[in-house]
């Protein structure tokens, strides 16, 4: 229950209710494919975040593009990057 009203999934499925509403009485247009395109990826998107909110719950990996994965320290990546430059230009 608590995953089904995370904000993003709530707002995905009432979308998703209002959008077969409307589509009920009117007739098939290119805007109407373009809604239910558009709602299929929010909802998606929102299944994922729920499924990363979970899987950092449990200790599991994130994927690196995640909302919910841990961000290197700016002086990790500072000394990453000077490390790197270091290595090209002896190369040369």
């Amino acid at each position: 229950m608590r995953y089904l009203l995370h904000t993003g999934l709530f707002s995905a499925i009432t979308t998703g209710f209002t959008l077969l509403r409307h589509s009920r009485s009117q007739q098939i247009t290119w805007r109407a494919v373009l809604a239910w395109v558009s709602w299929i990826i929010t909802l998606s998107l929102a299944i994922g975040g729920v499924k990363d909110m979970r899987r950092q719950e449990k200790g599991l990996p994130v994927a690196a593009d995640s909302p919910f994965a841990p961000k290197p320290d700016k002086k990790d990546r500072r000394a990453k990057r000077r490390d790197e430059v270091k290595r090209i230009s002896k190369k040369r």
